[in-house]
């Protein structure tokens, strides 16, 4: 059988603050249809709510702490995926696909090795649309399957990038992890007018699908890299932090319908997924599995648990946590402070309800939330005796998979690219 189309589309810091998630504020109008007409994963993680080492992990079926991108790619943090890891990119190439990378990536600092045959330029999220566009339309003539990797950068801060405006025009939401108050709405109402174009420009992409002919049979996919830009979810291990959207629609193959799964989905699954569907050979170092069989109504084993990390992102902040369905374990590795806060201000304009003092409060050395009474991750109880045995049994299992991923964390701080790149400049100036 002819292989599909595949456009995976990604954008930044999204979360699940979207109308198909039921933040109803949001103007999500086409991502709100694609899921009607595809299939929306209700329980959906990634492995890190940081940009870098999540991308790494979408693109290579593998943890950040495996794959070499334990921290931001960009600038002087300097992470990159190690030279001998596969790229979806690559790895559809060698099945005969023709690649496109179109706008954002974020998982290397060497996109020219990763199997992109075509790399167009960054831009708004409504260039980027405007050249996946034209791409699909010109390389379909050359009659092989296509794949394309589009990124959006919005709705990244600032939030006004690329002209877009505050919406308020269906409300503002909130989250109830944060202080409602004017300060938080004007930043929630600016995070709403990004999402719009987000939004739009996805649209633009599937009405091209549309005129080009190629919807039936191409794989559509939707995802962000990790939560949102706000205290206590971006940069942290609670499920604000992790929760991304994954809305997936293949027509042709029965992909479609407006179903809605509730099995916990990791974004370490994406690619032994698509590998799966499209019949190419998963790598045998894939740490991800496939759920293209759920998809298809067959037999299916869901996930017990995910795992989610951090090492790096703006510094040294390594933490590690299993989530079940009912409960969360955070094992924290430093005294840093409770959560890293990825407002870019000085004085961030939506501040947390707990901790009350975030500079005041640091990490606990392990932390144990139940998810169905505790949903705001709040009472930690891991000094509980009450809640003993099932926060070993959650030590031993979060303490199993990092000793079965070689996590370097078991044998002390891994050093960034930027001590390495330091320590030999202090070498050279030596002598």
């Amino acid at each position: 059988m002819p292989k599909p189309n595949i456009v995976l589309l990604s954008c930044h810091d999204l979360g699940q603050h979207l109308a198909c998630y039921g933040v109803t504020t949001v103007n999500s109008p086409h991502l709100d249809r694609l899921a009607r007409e595809g299939v929306r994963f209700s329980s959906s993680f990634c492995v890190a709510p940081s940009c870098s080492p999540s991308r790494a992990t979408i693109y290579t079926g593998r943890y950040p702490h495996s794959n070499g991108v334990m921290g931001l790619c960009h600038s002087e943090f300097g992470w990159d995926l190690h030279p001998t890891e596969r790229h979806l990119a690559g790895l559809l190439a060698e099945a005969g696909y023709r690649t496109a990378l179109v706008g954002v990536q974020h998982e290397t600092r060497r996109p020219h090795d990763m199997g992109w045959q075509d790399i167009l330029p960054f831009g708004t999220c409504d260039e980027v649309a405007r050249r996946a566009a034209e791409w699909l339309r010109d390389a379909r003539r050359d009659g092989r399957p296509l794949y394309a990797q589009i990124g959006f950068f919005e709705p990244h801060r600032n939030f006004d990038f690329g002209g877009a405006q505050p919406d308020d025009s269906l409300g503002v939401t909130v989250p109830p992890w944060l202080v409602d108050e004017p300060s938080a709405r004007a930043e929630f109402a600016a995070y709403q007018g990004a999402i719009r174009k987000v939004d739009s420009a996805v649209g633009y992409v599937l009405a091209a699908l549309d005129d080009l002919g190629l919807r039936e049979d191409t794989l559509v996919i939707f995802t962000s890299d990790h939560g949102m830009p706000f205290p206590r979810a971006k940069c942290s291990l609670y499920d604000p932090g992790i929760s991304v959207p994954l809305i997936v629609r293949w027509p042709s193959r029965g992909w479609a319908g407006g179903r809605v799964f509730s099995e916990m989905i990791s974004n370490v699954d994406y690619l032994p997924t698509i590998l799966d569907a499209i019949g190419v050979p998963i790598p045998e170092n894939v740490q991800g599995r496939s759920f293209a069989s759920l998809l298809d109504g067959r037999k299916y084993a869901p996930r017990t648990e995910v795992f989610a990390e951090m090492t790096y992102h703006d510094y040294f902040d390594p933490r590690r946590c299993i989530r079940t369905r009912t409960h969360k374990l955070i094992a924290n590795f430093s005294t840093a402070y409770f959560f890293m806060d990825p407002s870019q201000s000085w004085r961030p304009a939506t501040i947390t309800v707990h901790p009350e003092e975030p500079a005041w409060a640091y990490h606990p050395h392990l932390e144990l939330y139940d998810l169905q009474t505790d949903p705001l991750e709040f009472d930690n109880l891991a000094d509980s005796p009450d809640h003993a045995d099932l926060r070993d049994d959650l030590a031993q299992r979060l303490l199993a998979w990092m000793e079965e991923t070689a996590d370097p964390l078991l044998h002390g701080p891994p050093p960034s690219p930027h001590h390495l790149a330091t320590m030999e400049k202090l070498r050279l100036r030596r002598g």
